[in-house]
């Protein structure tokens, strides 16, 4: 039996650059920046949340243009997670600066993303790139990015919509963290095993 290989088509598919949720990543890219200047400069805190909101749908559109199109390509398999991660940290290290959040929460959550990335140049060491994100990471994520914005408006705003903001963001703030780290230690297992694995073959 022949050994399959994949199809030119699909090759130059998957090596493509220029799509249109490739251009959405990179425009959330650019939003990283603004976002931060945002937030530690004027503190226009409102205009911040609006980026982040921005940032959010582009992410959710940009998965769905890809699968509608048919335009899913490796680089926007790397500049997705890429983006979001940018955003979470780069909020989370405002939100500390600011003292919105305990810097305690920033180190763990931080740290969380640093020990991963000590993890990828031993995966590449035995031919492996990053292993695919795992859902739990995903839901992380999508929890944490609801969680910025009320942490933002219950920081500007008193009475009664600071006390229905405070507990949802607190309630967002927790669960995503608590997956955030989860989602970090079963990528290290999955990554142990992947060696493990490869040191047997």
């Amino acid at each position: 039996m022949q050994p399959s290989h994949p199809k030119p088509d699909a090759k130059r598919a998957a090596d493509r650059v220029l799509t249109v949720p490739n251009v959405l990543s990179l425009l959330r890219l650019a939003g990283v920046p603004l976002f931060l200047w945002l937030l530690l400069g004027p503190q226009y805190d409102l205009l911040a949340v609006l980026v982040l909101a921005l940032s959010g749908l582009t992410d959710w559109l940009d998965g769905k243009l890809a699968r509608l199109l048919d335009q899913t390509s490796r680089l926007g398999e790397l500049l997705d997670p890429a983006v979001d991660r940018l955003y979470t940290l780069s909020t989370l290290l405002a939100f500390g600066i600011r003292e919105i959040v305990p810097w305690w929460v920033v180190a763990v959550l931080v740290g969380r993303d640093v020990v991963l990335a000590m993890a990828l140049p031993i995966l590449r060491h035995y031919g492996y790139g990053p292993l695919p994100v795992h859902y739990l990471g995903k839901a992380a994520t999508l929890c944490l990015l609801y969680a910025f914005p009320l942490l933002l408006l219950a920081d500007n705003v008193h009475g009664a919509l600071e006390a229905v903001a405070w507990p949802f963001a607190v309630a967002f703030t927790v669960w995503g963290g608590v997956l955030y780290v989860w989602s970090g230690v079963l990528y290290l297992v999955q990554a142990a095993l992947t060696v493990r694995d490869a040191r047997r073959g």
